[in-house]
């Protein structure tokens, strides 16, 4: 995901044909002349392709040039959630749905952007939103093997609980019928103050907004090589922030485009097996005319170009994560996050299921009704994205960290979604301890996954195939054969492909992202989160993948732009010793 909003003063970039994103208000041409590549039909010129477009304009009424939302209007939403409905066992029951849908002149969802080319009529487009209330009121048939509350999901771990000290933080008021916990209104009472929410690291009072989130660093802090390593844990967090980025950078050009596209880049180059950055040079010009790199990643992401890591939303996200914990502690609610997104998080950063979620707090919903709510996104990978950063500030305790990332992550996603983030954290805390091998980690986080899920059998799919086959491209096959039906954002497919890489790379950090990268789907998601898990386990990033990104990290997170991770890894550190 690669946001590259200019920074203010600075001419807006021109807009990119291929480009899948946009910041909230881009406005383009108001008819294109010609469908652009990469799949995006509205010619958003915003930010960073990739999984989103923000907000694009398409022509409506006959090319009036109105400002068009992406991954937000009921016309579109409706197709995600039928296909979304064929995936979770209720194809048949919203048989009669689609056909009243396609009867009345609607469209399947779009493959690859966010919106389709046209508005809809406001009839077609009233249908739509009575639809996907109508679907969201059938039953659930995969409910039992599928929990969503925090104690059903505990009560499917094995006994004794994986390394488990801390579940629920009673600091909340008392929820509702049905309600999980940590998640009460945002703008509900509380009966206690919640844990470390109005102190600083160091236990004193602290206003709620302090100033730069690194101010409480040490002065030392860059004594942490850029590269990771060092020793202890602060060592190891500097090494898997230095990961995360390395492996979302890899994965940055080639983000979005198919399995075969991806293979023949590299190939051209004598770069295949994956094993360093994608470069442009000796790529003969009919096939970047067939397969181009993400127009806007491909500025900064290249090996011919790169100077410190660009901005993306898989290093915002866990910014924003170590802003939460700066600001409320481990005992945060799930409203906390909704509430520093409202504080934070421009709206325009937003994608899928979080922008869906964020429209839902705009109109006064509640957690867990804005991960419901007309949201068909909801077991995408988002919150898998945001899930490092609760392992990180847990090291030996998975349990612990899974509450967290539960907490985090039910403010926009269910059920598979949910768990892709609950195994992420577990691993990373299992990892983070220093003493795990890759293996272990990802035992860990399966152990916190209801094991009659889809998304646990996803995992254990992509691990068997991973321990059974010598060449990795025949792995990434078996999984494309098996996954290839889902959304290229879903959850399962990628969570699958995140488990085969680090498995297959036994640890090692470039095999870990080269594999994550070279699977496809959300390329630079994937490579993000083994990046992170492999540098954990490694203790330290090779020189010759962390020394382009010069202890560099570009954001509009407020606070944080310009950040070294060294720093980082001392602001994680500091929020991991905090009770």
């Amino acid at each position: 995901m690669t946001p590259t909003t200019p920074r203010p003063g600075s001419p807006a970039p021109a807009p990119a044909p291929g480009q899948e994103r946009g910041p909230a208000g881009a406005v383009g041409p108001a008819t294109p002349t010609a469908p652009p590549r990469s799949g995006n039909p509205a010619g958003a010129t915003g930010p960073g392709a990739g999984r989103a477009q923000g907000l694009g304009p398409g022509p409506v009424d006959g090319g009036a040039g109105l400002v068009r939302l992406t991954w937000a209007q009921p016309e579109d939403l409706v197709g995600h959630e039928f296909r979304q409905a064929a995936e979770d066992g209720r194809e048949a029951a919203a048989g009669p749905l689609l056909r009243t849908w396609l009867a009345a002149g609607g469209h399947p969802a779009p493959e690859r952007a966010g919106s389709s080319p046209t508005s809809a009529s406001p009839a077609l487009r009233a249908l739509a939103s009575d639809l996907l209330t109508a679907l969201a009121d059938l039953p659930l048939p995969l409910a039992p093997a599928e929990p969503e509350s925090w104690p059903a999901i505990t009560a499917t771990w094995p006994t004794p609980t994986p390394a488990h000290t801390r579940t629920e933080p009673a600091t909340t008021a008392p929820a509702g019928p049905g309600t999980p916990p940590g998640t009460e209104a945002a703008a509900g009472t509380r009966t206690a103050p919640e844990t470390g929410a109005a102190h600083g690291p160091d236990g004193r009072a602290a206003p709620s907004h302090p100033g730069p989130p690194w101010a409480g660093a040490p002065a030392g802090a860059g004594a942490v090589a850029a590269g990771g390593g060092g020793g202890g844990l602060v060592g190891r967090l500097g090494a898997a922030w230095v990961g995360r980025a390395v492996g979302c950078l890899l994965g940055k050009p080639v983000e979005k485009l198919p399995l075969h596209g991806i293979r023949a880049l590299a190939r051209a180059t004598g770069n295949w097996p994956l094993n360093d950055w994608f470069t442009a040079k000796g790529v003969p010009p009919g096939l970047l005319a067939a397969h181009p790199w993400n127009r806007r990643s491909a500025r900064t992401s290249l090996a011919e170009n790169i100077d410190g890591m660009p901005e993306d939303d898989d290093l915002n996200y866990p910014l924003l994560g170590l802003l939460l914990l700066q600001r409320h502690g481990k005992g945060f609610t799930t409203a906390d996050v909704g509430r520093l997104w409202l504080d934070e998080l421009p709206a325009g950063r937003t994608f899928t299921a979080e922008r869906v979620a964020y429209r839902n707090l705009l109109q006064g919903l509640e957690p867990p009704a804005t991960a419901t709510r007309h949201n068909p996104f909801r077991e995408w990978i988002g919150a898998l994205i945001r899930a490092d950063v609760h392992g990180w500030t847990n090291p030996g305790d998975p349990a612990a960290a899974a509450a967290q990332a539960y907490r985090d992550a039910v403010l926009t996603h269910t059920a598979n979604g949910v768990y892709a983030a609950l195994f992420v954290a577990a691993a990373t805390a299992e990892a983070a301890t220093g003493r795990a091998d890759v293996h272990t980690a990802l035992r860990a986080g399966l152990a916190v996954v209801p094991p009659g899920s889809r998304l646990a059998g996803a995992v254990r799919f992509g691990i068997a195939a991973a321990e059974r086959e010598a060449d990795f491209d025949r792995v990434v096959d078996r999984l494309h054969a098996r996954y290839g039906r889902h959304h290229w954002v879903h959850a399962l497919p990628n969570t699958a492909l995140i488990a085969a890489a680090l498995t297959h790379a036994d640890g090692d950090f470039g095999r870990s992202v080269c594999r994550a990268v070279s699977g496809g789907w959300d390329t630079d998601s994937n490579g993000a989160t083994a990046g992170a898990l492999a540098a954990l386990v490694a203790g330290e990033v090779p020189h010759r993948w962390s020394a382009p990104l010069k202890n560099r990290l570009a954001t509009s997170v407020a606070g944080f732009d310009g950040i070294g991770f060294d720093t980082l890894a001392h602001l994680t550190a500091q929020e991991a010793a905090r009770s």
